[in-house]
């Protein structure tokens, strides 16, 4: 995973894939995402 800090925004995307999509998101939406990753919301099981 790539992430780039731009201005307001946090870009996102697969390094491994250069032409893929990016996602972006506010600060408000990146600290929510970052909150869930810690809590374990994104795991595989």
């Amino acid at each position: 995973m790539e992430v780039a800090f731009v201005e307001d925004v946090i870009l996102m995307r697969n390094g491994g894939q250069a032409d893929g999509a990016i996602l972006v998101f506010t600060q408000l939406e990146w600290e929510a995402f970052v909150a869930g990753v810690l809590d374990g919301e994104f795991d595989y099981d």
